[in-house]
């Protein structure tokens, strides 16, 4: 009597998205997510609950945040305004949360 073989897993399916500012795919884990909710303002989706509305995303790196806050491609893949105000909040996130991101490509679970 043969003993049965297991069976090679496939590989997992990462999501890939892709930064609105310097247009490169990466895994979604490792992109921040902006989202335009259904009341118009404009925020950071931290953690791994999505929240409702409009959503684009980010690299970590601080060059693609003021590339997309000065070019004003947040608007653009938003389809919507951002306000200054939410405009402000977005470089005060930037500022604050992304030096304690890590620098590599490849990120852990969050």
């Amino acid at each position: 009597m043969t003993t049965p073989r297991k069976q090679a897993l496939p590989p997992k399916h990462i999501p890939q998205r892709r930064c609105v500012s310097c247009g490169q795919q990466r895994p979604q884990r490792e992109l921040v997510r902006i989202v335009r909710l259904p009341s118009g303002e404009v925020s950071v989706n931290v953690g791994r609950k999505k929240l409702p509305g409009r959503g684009a995303y980010l690299c970590y790196a601080p060059e693609c945040w003021e590339k997309a806050l000065k070019r004003d491609r947040l608007s653009y893949a938003l389809k919507g305004p951002v306000s200054p105000e939410d405009r402000q909040r977005l470089q005060e996130f930037a500022q604050g949360q992304l030096q304690q991101a890590p620098t590599s490509t490849t990120m852990g679970p969050q």
